[in-house]
């Protein structure tokens, strides 16, 4: 036979479209041809794919061969294609059985030993060809993530002897059944931060309808050990959550994957961080940090030391929860779903009064213009975290309520939200909150009244809404009341700010 074709997996994104390796052996000079818009890397595979092969004592064909890569028309990078390379020349060349070949799609980099290495975004290409009805074979490095896929078996091995002995029916592949470690929980608790009272309300309303918060307040306030404290609220991930999670992060690391299983992602970027490391991008796109915190959380901290344009780049993400990144080769959509949680000072100097501001109204102003009105319009809740009062830290006051009781509220209100509407309540749309967040027409008018005096938008009064629902599911209240309304809008504290200092300017 001088002809063979072995099915692999491209890695697009979160998507791993088929790539079929046709390789043709012909008469003529010894030559080995790759075609099918291969990358720098893909093209290498030439050598080590003949290291391997000769160093496995097999032989490399004394011939002119083709390799195709097809589609032509799909880009290819990285070292995965060397084993289904290397298993497609051995077949052509009659070295190894090619009769199953079509059961199985193989994925690995080869060493020049033929030992077989982890290569990048093992789990969408397995849940592709588990979907194809074709068993994947990996390299025994990606064993934990395969371990996470139930609805099929992965087969992985150490090394292109033992994928060749498979073959031939003389042995069997281990199959990837990795045993999940326990999670991890850090030992971060609500009553380790002192006071903060309204601060810690706003964090649990927070986990529980899944809305974005925005803290504002001096230094040394808390507000970092808040944002931190909000993991701890937060429900499990479900399994396919949490698939979902892990499919994004083994396009860039196969480490620690399984003792984060089930957690929620979080994310903490550096404010130097640049617009792709936050979205994404590439030649050919890799996932940014808001794709990593998929089902989890975005932490932001001194939010007005990232460049503006970083953090517009953030506003249709945050509505449509996903980021499509166009390329020359490629483009590529990914989940980023995400809860944005920020945190920043109200001035240069930390704060906006009293003896410790040394800036005028317009160095504040000048200093919160880095933020754009449409990109805070997208936090449902603001509020300031003040300095606490004199005399707290020396006196003895009683440790706030802890974690566990706050989650299992949290838990609650969540439950009522999926029972309702089979979402959280951050996720609904127009035509879910005229049934779920409806309200009385005098409240209404109220409110309407209310957001023309604050300048707020629309998109605003829609989250104001969500607020008060989840208020109200914390409560146990099926009805959106006035009281829930008014909480909802003392969770505003970035509007206010910025119409008292206009005020100061008139």
């Amino acid at each position: 036979m001088s002809l063979s074709v072995v099915c692999t997996r491209a890695a697009i994104g979160i998507k791993a479209p088929l790539v079929s390796v046709e390789v043709h052996l012909s008469n003529g000079l010894p030559a080995l041809s790759l075609v099918g818009l291969p990358e720098t890397t893909v093209k290498e595979a030439r050598e080590r794919v003949r290291s391997a092969i000769i160093n496995c004592g097999f032989t490399f064909p004394a011939k002119r061969m083709t390799v195709n890569l097809a589609p032509a028309d799909l880009p290819k990078e990285g070292g995965r294609y060397d084993l289904p390379i290397a298993v497609a020349i051995l077949a052509a060349s009659e070295q190894i059985p090619s009769a199953k070949l079509d059961q199985y799609e193989f994925l690995g980099e080869l060493a020049l030993t033929g030992a077989l290495r982890g290569v990048e975004g093992v789990i969408p290409a397995a849940m592709a060809a588990i979907a194809a009805h074709r068993q994947p074979v990996l390299p025994r490095d990606n064993i934990q993530e395969a371990g996470l896929i139930k609805e099929g078996s992965c087969l992985v091995g150490k090394h292109l002897l033992e994928v060749c002995a498979f073959l031939h029916g003389q042995s069997q592949l281990a199959i990837a059944r990795y045993e999940l470690a326990p999670m991890i929980q850090k030992q971060q608790d609500l009553k380790d931060i002192i006071g903060q009272k309204q601060a810690k309300r706003a964090l649990e309303i927070t986990a529980a309808g899944g809305h974005n918060l925005l803290l504002i307040g001096p230094p040394g306030t808390g507000k970092t050990m808040l944002a931190t404290r909000l993991s701890g609220l937060l429900p499990p991930l479900s399994e396919r959550e949490a698939l979902e999670s892990a499919a994004i992060a083994s396009l860039l690391s196969t480490s620690e994957m399984a003792q984060q299983w089930r957690q929620r992602p979080f994310r903490t970027p550096h404010h130097t961080s640049s617009r792709y490391a936050l979205v994404g991008g590439g030649t050919l796109p890799k996932p940014g940090e808001i794709s990593l915190a998929h089902n989890g959380v975005l932490f932001l901290d001194e939010l007005p030391e990232f460049e503006r344009k970083t953090l517009d780049a953030l506003r249709e993400p945050l509505e449509s929860g996903e980021i499509t990144i166009s390329r020359a080769r490629a483009k590529v959509t990914f989940p980023a779903r995400f809860q944005l949680i920020a945190a920043m000072n109200p001035s240069p100097t930390g704060h906006y009064s009293g003896p410790h501001n040394r800036c005028t109204p317009q160095q504040t102003l000048r200093y919160l213009s880095k933020l754009s009105g449409p990109f805070l319009d997208r936090f449902d809740l603001s509020l300031e975290v003040p300095l606490l009062p004199s005399g707290t830290l020396s006196g003895k006051e009683p440790a706030g309520e802890g974690s566990e009781s706050v989650r299992q509220r949290v838990h609650a209100a969540r439950e009522r939200q999926l029972k309702r509407s089979g979402k959280i309540n951050a996720q609904l749309e127009p035509q879910d909150m005229r049934r779920v967040c409806a309200i009385t027409e005098e409240d209404a008018t109220w409110l309407e009244e209310v957001l023309n005096q604050l300048g707020l938008s629309v998109r605003a009064w829609q989250r104001i809404l969500k607020v008060a629902r989840t208020i109200a599911d914390l409560a146990g209240d099926k009805q959106v009341m006035r009281t829930h309304l008014n909480e909802a809008l003392s969770y505003r504290g970035i509007d206010r700010l910025l119409i008292h200092l206009h005020k100061s300017l008139e």
